[in-house]
């Protein structure tokens, strides 16, 4: 039999060797995020032929890139801000205030149709995109929701079921007798919502929050299919009108104009981190 001091010699080695393997799988996922960091600050020819090179004295381009990036074309960079901004905020709040009061509705109310929708609802989240994308966008044309103040109304439908599925079981670990205290107290459903159950749901909205702001913020497939291109871009489709004569690219403007639209979600995501953690445990635990 092993001793004590081989067992935790075993167990030292163990935890050595699966640390060397996160470190090569961390390795090999921030790798993509360094080479367009390197590269948003090469000249274009530099891009093509010394991708994973540090820039040098010759190939070194500044915030060239960054100003091309802004500059091209006839589109300003700034609406194209400014439409995926108004689109994050809106989805991530349509989808954290309508998500939670449904979920809230589904935990509490025992029946059949409350578990229809919640399979259903957790059902669509193994549903390609790809499989209803043409249907929807005839649909969003014919509802006239194609414009950025509309769309946040398809990112709902799109959402709402990993927000239902985490909100659902963080509700179930609520004890309901707050909110039947709530209810003596003379609360009604609404203010008994607002006032006790979504000051609880803390955790789960932030990290709902996140994932679906991360979501909304870099997704390209769902504007570029439902808006009018040519009046609204978001930044992934401003990116990919980066094209010159002959459809040729300027790599070192799309990754300068790539940098920038990843840094607010990094820089958000760094910031909030620990919530998504303790939102996906707590919807995890009952769900």
């Amino acid at each position: 039999m092993m001793n004590k001091e081989q067992t935790l010699a075993a167990e030292q080695r163990r935890k050595t060797i699966l640390s060397a393997v996160l470190a090569v799988i961390c390795v090999i996922y921030v790798l993509p995020v360094v080479a367009v960091v390197i590269n948003s600050f090469k000249q274009n020819t530099f891009v093509k032929t010394e991708t994973f090179a540090l820039p040098t004295e010759q190939s070194y381009a500044g915030f060239d890139n960054f100003i091309t990036g802004m500059t091209f074309g006839n589109y300003p960079f700034a609406s194209s801000v400014l439409y995926s901004t108004v689109i994050t905020i809106l989805s991530t709040a349509l989808i954290l205030i309508f998500c939670s009061m449904a979920a809230w509705y589904i935990a509490r109310v025992s029946s059949k149709f409350c578990k229809i929708i919640y399979y259903l609802c957790v059902f669509s989240m193994v549903v390609p995109f790809q499989m209803v994308m043409f249907t929807l966008s005839k649909t969003a044309d014919a509802l006239k929701l194609n414009t950025p103040w509309t769309i946040p109304i398809v990112y709902l439908g799109f959402g709402a079921g990993l927000a239902i599925f985490m909100f659902v079981g963080f509700v179930k670990s609520i004890p309901l007798e707050i909110e039947e205290a709530a209810a003596i107290d003379g609360c009604g459903p609404v203010r008994t919502f607002f006032s006790v159950v979504l000051p609880m749901l803390k955790p789960t909205l932030i990290s709902v929050g996140i994932l679906e702001i991360m979501w909304v913020w870099n997704d390209y497939l769902l504007p570029v299919l439902v808006l009018d291109i040519n009046q609204y871009r978001t930044i992934p489709i401003h990116i990919q009108y980066l094209k010159g004569s002959y459809g040729t690219v300027d790599l070192g403007a799309t990754m300068a104009l790539i940098l920038l639209s990843i840094i607010p979600v990094i820089a958000f995501y760094l910031a909030a981190q620990k919530h998504i953690i303790k939102g996906v445990a707590a919807g995890a635990v009952k769900g």
